[in-house]
Parts: C-alpha cells; sequence; structure tokens
C-alpha cells in the first residue's frame, strides 16, 4: 500500500497542534536557526513538544534545516541538527550538502532550494542516501511524471501557498539588492516591488508595475493526478502563516486527499485518526494571490499578478453606482458589515472595510478609489473568519473497548484502529448483576465515553458473566486504560527510513557552478568526492552580484505580455527590469522556455 501524506506547515507549537489536529500527516517548522524562514523559528522544547503530540497520530515532524552555511558556522549547524535529532525529530530538510558529511542519524530530505528539476540530479540525490526529494514548483505534471519515471525515492510538491517566481535556492535577487539573502533565512521578497520593463535605449515599455509578482498555488483539484504520477506528499507553503490559515488550508486539503484516496483501493493516508471540524472550509477566504496552478499544464502566461502583490480576494462584482458616503453593487454578493474590500480600476488598487450594509448599498470605511466600473474584491469575509476561529477542531483516533469479567476481576481492554492496547484491571470479587441487561446497558455507554481524550470509542463488547460494577470504579477503569493507550501510543515512534552515503553515487555534471550554493568546505569536499571535477564558490558568497545571473525562471515576462519570441514579437534587442538604481537584463532562453535575469547595477563603492 502506498502511503501519501499531507504536509503542513507550522510557526510554532500553537500552529503544529493545529495543523496535527485538523489532519495532517505530516509537520514542518523550523528550529532555533539555519532554517529558510527566521521569523518561524521555534526552541527545541518546543519541536519537541510538537514532535511527541504528532506521534500520538503517528504524525510525523521534520525539521528545516535549509540555509547555507559558511564553514564558521559548521559545528553550531552539527550541535543543532543532533539537538532536534534528540528532540524526536523525525527527518532534517536541507539544503546544504554539508550535513551529509555529518553522519548524522536520521532521516534527510533534500530540500527544494536544491533546485530539483531533472531527473539526473534526482537520481543522484537518492543515491546519497536522501530519502525524499522535494520538487520545484515550476514543474508540469509531465516532468513529474517523467522523474517518476527515473527514481524510486520519495517525492514531495507543493500544491498550496506563495511561488517562488526564481528556480528555488537559485535566487539571488534579494541578495543584489541588500545584505538580506533567501538561502540564508531572511529574503526581502524584491520580486513582489514595481519595475519599469525597458529596451536598450531606455525607452519605458511598461512603468512601475509588479512585473515578477506571481499568483498563489492552488492544485487541489488535481491531488488524484499528482497521486497516479508518483507524488507521495503534498506540501502546503506558509510557516509564516496564522492558526486560521492553518485550520482552513489543511481542513480543505484533507477533504481534497480523502477524496482522491477513497477512489485508490492501493493508497493510504499516512497516519491515523479522523479530524473533525464544524466549519466549511474554503482556500479561496484565505491569503491568496490569485490561485494559480502556475506551469502544471506546461508554460503558459496568465500566472503573474501586476497589479498588486497583496491578496484581493474573491471578486465580488463591480461598482454600478457612487454617492457621497456609499456605493451600490453590481452584484450578488452576500457582504456584511465588517468585511474587506479591495477596488482594482485603471490598474490602481486601494481597500477599505464595510460599515454597514442595507442591499446591495454598502457604506464603506472610506471612498477612496471607489469609482464607478471598478472591480470589487472582498480580501476579509467576517462571518467567515470568525467560523473558522471560534470552530472547534478535534482529532480522535477509534477504538474498541472490551469489557471482560473473569472469577475475581473485572478488566477494560481498549484496542485503536493500529492494534496497541491499553488494559486496566481489578482484582475483586463482584456481585452478581440482579439487571444484567440494565447493567450491560450501563457499561457500554460508560466504557464508550472519552471524554477529553484523543480517542473515539466505536464499539464496546462485553466478555464473561455481568456482575455489578460501581459507577466510581467504572470510571477509574475507563480512565486508567485510556490513559495507557495514550502512552502506549506516544511510545509508538513512526517508521524512519535513515539512509547512509555510501559515496558511490557519482554527480551527473563535471563542475558545480557559482548558483550551486557551495560556500563551505564539507560541501566542496562531498562533490569532489562524488565526482565532481571543479567546485566553483557560491555566489551567495561573493562581495557583489554585479554582472551575475541573480535568476532564473520558468515564468517569462515576454510570454505573459503577449510577446514570445518563438510566436513572433515586435519587442526586439535586450530588455532590462529597472527599480531605482538597480537594472537587470532579461536573458531568454526559448529552447528551455525560460527567462533569467542578469544584474546589470553599477557597482557601489
Amino acid at each position: 500500500m502506498r502511503k501519501i501524506e499531507l504536509l503542513a506547515p507550522a510557526r510554532n507549537f500553537e500552529t503544529a497542534v493545529v495543523a496535527v489536529d485538523c489532519g495532517a500527516d505530516a509537520v514542518y517548522m523550523g528550529g532555533s536557526g539555519f532554517g529558510a524562514r527566521h521569523a518561524a523559528a521555534n526552541s527545541t522544547d518546543d519541536v519537541r513538544r510538537a514532535a511527541e503530540y504528532a506521534h500520538m497520530f503517528g504524525v510525523r515532524l521534520y525539521a528545516t534545516l535549509n540555509t547555507v552555511v559558511y564553514d564558521n558556522e559548521l559545528s553550531e549547524a552539527e550541535r543543532l541538527a543532533h539537538e532536534l535529532i534528540d528532540a524526536g525529530v523525525d527527518a532534517l530538510i536541507v539544503q546544504d550538502m554539508a550535513y551529509r558529511q555529518m553522519n548524522l542519524p536520521v532521516e534527510m530530505h533534500a530540500s527544494t532550494q536544491m533546485c530539483n528539476m531533472h531527473p539526473a540530479d534526482i537520481a543522484f540525490l537518492q543515491g546519497c542516501g536522501f530519502s525524499r526529494v522535494i520538487l520545484e514548483r515550476a514543474l508540469s505534471i509531465d516532468e513529474i511524471r517523467a522523474i517518476r519515471a527515473a527514481v524510486s525515492v520519495d517525492l514531495e510538491c507543493f500544491v498550496h501557498g506563495a511561488i517562488c517566481v526564481g528556480h528555488s535556492g537559485r535566487c539571488f535577487l534579494s541578495r543584489s539588492m541588500s545584505d538580506r539573502s533567501g538561502n540564508r533565512g531572511s529574503c526581502s521578497q524584491p520580486c513582489r516591488l514595481t519595475y519599469d520593463l525597458v529596451d536598450s535605449r531606455g525607452e519605458r515599455i511598461i512603468a512601475g508595475r509588479h512585473l515578477l509578482s506571481v499568483r498563489d498555488m492552488d492544485l487541489s483539484a488535481r491531488i488524484g493526478e499528482m497521486i497516479d504520477a508518483g507524488v507521495g506528499s503534498f506540501k502546503i507553503e506558509g510557516r509564516l502563516k496564522d492558526e486560521t490559515y492553518i485550520r482552513n488550508i489543511v481542513s480543505h486539503y484533507r477533504r481534497q486527499i480523502d477524496a482522491a484516496l477513497a477512489a485508490r483501493p492501493d493508497c493510504v493516508r499516512a497516519s491515523v485518526g479522523r479530524s473533525v471540524v464544524d466549519f466549511m472550509p474554503d482556500p479561496a477566504k484565505s491569503f491568496t494571490r490569485g490561485a494559480s496552478e502556475y506551469m502544471f499544464d506546461g508554460k503558459r502566461a496568465g500566472v503573474a499578478s501586476f497589479d498588486t502583490p497583496k491578496a484581493i480576494g474573491e471578486s465580488v462584482g463591480r461598482v454600478s453606482r457612487v454617492d457621497a458616503r456609499g456605493f451600490v453593487l453590481d452584484g450578488d454578493a452576500d457582504l456584511a458589515s465588517g468585511d474587506g474590500l479591495c477596488f482594482l480600476s485603471g490598474g490602481v488598487l486601494t481597500g477599505t472595510n464595510i460599515n454597514r450594509v442595507e442591499g446591495r448599498r454598502i457604506e464603506p470605511n472610506r471612498m477612496e478609489g471607489i469609482v464607478p466600473g471598478a472591480e470589487v474584491f472582498r480580501n476579509y469575509d467576517r462571518r467567515f473568519a470568525q467560523a473558522v476561529e471560534r470552530g472547534k477542531v478535534r482529532r480522535q483516533i477509534d477504538a474498541r473497548c472490551r469489557v471482560k469479567f473473569d472469577a475475581g476481576s473485572i478488566a477494560l481492554i481498549y484496542t485503536d484502529e493500529e492494534g496497541l492496547q491499553g488494559v486496566a484491571r481489578r482484582d475483586m470479587a463482584l456481585d452478581a448483576a440482579q439487571n444484567a441487561e440494565r447493567m450491560s446497558a450501563t457499561l457500554r455507554e460508560q466504557a464508550a465515553r472519552s471524554g477529553a481524550t484523543i480517542f473515539r470509542v466505536t464499539e464496546v463488547e462485553i466478555e464473561g458473566e455481568v456482575r455489578f460494577v460501581p459507577l466510581s470504579l467504572l470510571g477509574e477503569l475507563r480512565r486508567e486504560a485510556l490513559e495507557a493507550l495514550t502512552l502506549r501510543r506516544a511510545s509508538q515512534l513512526p517508521e524512519r527510513r535513515i539512509v547512509g552515503d555510501d559515496g558511490t553515487a557519482r554527480y551527473p555534471h563535471t563542475e558545480v557552478g557559482e548558483h550551486g550554493n557551495v560556500v563551505n568546505s564539507l560541501a566542496e569536499n562531498f562533490y569532489l568526492c562524488h565526482g565532481a571535477q571543479r567546485v566553483v564558490r557560491g555566489l551567495e558568497a561573493a562581495a557583489s552580484t554585479v554582472g551575475h545571473c541573480v535568476m532564473r525562471s520558468s515564468y517569462c515576462i515576454r510570454r505573459e505580455i503577449g510577446e514570445c519570441l518563438r510566436e513572433g514579437s515586435h519587442l526586439r534587442g535586450d530588455l532590462y527590469l529597472v527599480r531605482g538604481r538597480h537594472r537587470y537584463r532579461l536573458d531568454f532562453d526559448c529552447r528551455r522556455c525560460e527567462m533569467s535575469l542578469t544584474d546589470c547595477s553599477e557597482k557601489q563603492d
């Protein structure tokens, strides 16, 4: 049976618990350092607590150590890795090959920051002992199928959340503009800023638009295809998201994956338990820059969001008429006071919230940007948000109970869906029940109560001659047995697949270039020992990025604006993106259908 995993992000212990309760089969979170989200760092104690809670449900916990590491940081990185392993994490997500040289006793996953796009490179990672490879977001379903045909390693894919417009781990745009770097966990997100598109003469073709900002990913409608293509783990992006976002999005994907599994008897979910939420999840109502399937069906236009990098929300209509204090909405959306709205007109985005609703007439908090014909979007649905925030979320594991009477003893034996047992027994003489039928009903009712535990008792069986059992004794036995089962589950660690590196895998290229992110001696030695003839110091460590390619992307501005060179374009010659003193030449590799940015800014003293 293939195990299919829903993998959720957690910024801290509290969101990790929420992710587990909403149905995640695995959770990933950062430790105290060396993670690609500095703002989502956690103490080792919190990681330990999260692992203990997750393991109760057979949920795995992965720690992110996915930044590059300099030589003077290697000992600290190794110390933290051991600390996280001791805390109970089930795998480390890494991009720096120094970790493979540390002989760490833990499963390792190759981060998407390693730009995992090609079968030969992924086969190499498999040969080096990685038990899982996290694929680049820009891959198509056909490319995923080709990778699956070439390797047997577990494949993990992002299915929801923000998309890095540059190939993961190979983007140095933030590094070119500041001392902040994505490969060091502090990307400044310059891809969300405005740029001018200019030609070699300096003539503006497009001015002040968000030309590199792409929409957010939503592949929830494609889960079945991805399972059939060989994907085993479905990853939600968002280690900086709040609990409401996690509740909504994880619950939505739990439903989607469960529906896909129901049609595939050879597949099962990777953890146990049943999540119950008393709200209907809707991903369109959480933060999104607009849903996109990106390059899943191949390279195409329509994936960018030139007007804004912000979440504009769901379309609710247009402004049909404006008066002094409000406007009339041309649409039948059910809006309410407290909702947040965005208005888009002439490429300009403004926002406000609703003070009052009378039919289709809306009185907003302010009227700025509200003109007839403006598109209206709701980016905050107050009633939905309250339903999610206040909704009860609970995850329970099915168990059955056997009430066993022997001569001179009574025992309650709870057995969960994985066959684990918790037992409580009393050796004592009990009188025969005067009304066996009524006592049997009481036993079933009391034994079925699970209270605040993680169990849902689905069946109670009585074995032996029914005796009279005081309610107080029955309650004690039930609590003891369920506590014993809880402890039994807590000691049951998920399967781990620790694979060593015997050094026989051969690096499929002669050279590790400057975009390979090698900035320490251990990583350099790793590649040389695996057949690389030359290792170039990573661009991350360079004093300046001027003259270097700072981004390669499957996204193409020419394609997005209808000026694809392969389809005929009147825009000839070099094109540049310009923002202030920063200038980047756009290069187009039409054979691969990729775009790259080269830093042509003037060097600063």
